[in-house]
C-alpha cells in the first residue's frame, strides 16, 4: 500500500464503526481486560494508534510517542549512552539538542567530539571510538543535508549507533532507517502535525533499543496524552499534501529570493549554490518546505525586517499551514554562544523561513516589502 494511502487510514475501533481512531481519555484500564494498556504514562490506546501508523511510514520495529521532541531525545539518549561511552554530534543542529549533549551529557561524564557542518566532518572521525552518532538529516537552521548512507558505511552497525533527527524531511522526503540509521526521531509539533497546536515527539527504529527507550519513558514520565496523539493523527492524514506543495513553493521562493537587494545568500539543497547541491537527489525525495537566508546587516535591519511582514508569522517555531520565520540567532540558537552560532554556520543575520500554504505571491511581496522598509538610513 502506498504511503500516501496508508496516512489517511484510522485503525476502525470497537463495534461502532467510527471512522476517525478515539480519544481514550483515562488515566487507567480495567483489569485484567486492560492488561495491555494498564495506565496511560505507560501505554495509552489513541498514542498506540500514532505510533503504529509513524512506524509503518518509516519502517520502524518499533517506536514511542512523548511529550515532546525533547523528551524524545532526552529519553533516547539516556537510555543509550552512559558515563565513559563516547557521542558524536553534528555543531550545525537544533540548540537545545547541541546543549543537551555537549553540557549535560559532557558533564554526566560521557566523552563528546564535536562535527563542524557536512558529512565530510562527520566522516573524520571514523577512525575514533564512537558509541553513538546523533545527526539531523537536514541540519537546523543551515539546511545542510547529512549523508546518512556514507556515515553507515564508515561506522558500521555492530560498533556505532545512529541517531537520525528527521524532523524536517518527514517520511514524505526521507526515510533514514532505510539508509542505515538505527533510530529515527522526530518533533512531532513540526510538519508531522502541521497545525501549530501540539507539543509531541516520536523514536522509532531496532526493536532492542526501543526496548531500553520504552522503559525509560514509563519510568522518566514524558509520555505524550491521547488528546495530543488525536491531533498529530488528524494533522498526519494530510502530510503529504503539505509537505509537496509548501516544499514546491519553496523551492520557488528560495530562487526568487536570491535576487532581492538586501538577501546576502540563500540556503537551499537545490540551489547551485548550496555546498550539497551535487548529491540532493540522492538523499531526498522532494523539496525542503524550509528555505534559510541571510539578510545584508550593513544594510538591513534584522528586528525591523520582521516587524515589517504583514503576513509571514515571526515565531518560534516551523512546519504549520501559516508561513513563520525566525531569526535564530536571537531566537531557536540564542543559548549558544556567538562563537558556537558561527562556527555552526549560524551567521547574525540568517532567517529561517517555514513556508506554509499560502500563496507564493503573497508571500514573495510580503517578504519584499518588508526588506524594503527595513534598509538602515
Amino acid at each position: 500500500m502506498n504511503d500516501q494511502t496508508r496516512i489517511v487510514m484510522d485503525k476502525v475501533e470497537g463495534e461502532t464503526g467510527s471512522l476517525v481512531f478515539p480519544i481514550y481519555q483515562s488515566s487507567a484500564f480495567q483489569l485484567p481486560k486492560g492488561e495491555k494498556f494498564r495506565y496511560s504514562r505507560e501505554n495509552n490506546p489513541s498514542v498506540e494508534a500514532l505510533c503504529e501508523k509513524i512506524n509503518e511510514l518509516e519502517g520502524s520495529e518499533a517506536g514511542n510517542c512523548f511529550s515532546s521532541g525533547m523528551g524524545a531525545v532526552t529519553t533516547t539518549l539516556l537510555s543509550l549512552i552512559s558515563p565513559g561511552k563516547t557521542v558524536l554530534v553534528q555543531r550545525d543542529i537544533f540548540a537545545r539538542s547541541y546543549i543537551f549533549i555537549t553540557q549535560f551529557l559532557k558533564n554526566w561524564g560521557v566523552n563528546v567530539l564535536v562535527a563542524d557542518p557536512g558529512t565530510d566532518s562527520i566522516l573524520k572521525f571514523r577512525d575514533h571510538d564512537v558509541d553513538l552518532i546523533f545527526i539531523e538529516s537536514i541540519t537546523n537552521p543551515t539546511l545542510r543535508v547529512t549523508d546518512i548512507e556514507r556515515i553507515r558505511s564508515s561506522f558500521p552497525r555492530g560498533k556505532t549507533i545512529i541517531v537520525t533527527d528527521a524532523t524536517f524531511a518527514t517520511p514524505v522526503l526521507q526515510k533514514p532507517l532505510s539508509l542505515g540509521s538505527d533510530l529515527v526521531l522526530h518533533s512531532l509539533s513540526k510538519f508531522m502535525s502541521g497545525h501549530n497546536d501540539v507539543i509531541g515527539g516520536y523514536v522509532g527504529g531496532r526493536k532492542d533499543l526501543m526496548t531500553l527507550i520504552d522503559q525509560n519513558r514509563r519510568m522518566l514520565g514524558p509520555s505524550m496524552d491521547p488528546n495530543t496523539a488525536f491531533l498529530v493523527n488528524r494533522g498526519m492524514k494530510t502530510l503529504f499534501v503539505r509537505m509537496r506543495q509548501a516544499g514546491n513553493t519553496a523551492f520557488s521562493i528560495a530562487e526568487k529570493i536570491a535576487g532581492i537587494d538586501g538577501v546576502k545568500v540563500v540556503h537551499y539543497p537545490m540551489l547551485e549554490n548550496h555546498p550539497d547541491f551535487l548529491r540532493y537527489g540522492e538523499m531526498l525525495d522532494g523539496e525542503p518546505a524550509i528555505v534559510s537566508f541571510e539578510l545584508d546587516l550593513s544594510r538591513v535591519d534584522p528586528q525591523k525586517f520582521m516587524s515589517s511582514l504583514t503576513l509571514i508569522l515571526p515565531a518560534n517555531t516551523l512546519g504549520g499551514l501559516s508561513t513563520t520565520i525566525t531569526h535564530p540567532p536571537t531566537m531557536s540558537h540564542r543559548t549558544l554562544s556567538e562563537d558556537e552560532r558561527n562556527r555552526a554556520g549560524i551567521k547574525p543575520g540568517i532567517m529561517r523561513l517555514s513556508v506554509g500554504l499560502e500563496s507564493e505571491d503573497d508571500l514573495l511581496s510580503d517578504l519584499k516589502n518588508a526588506i524594503s522598509k527595513s534598509f538602515i538610513t
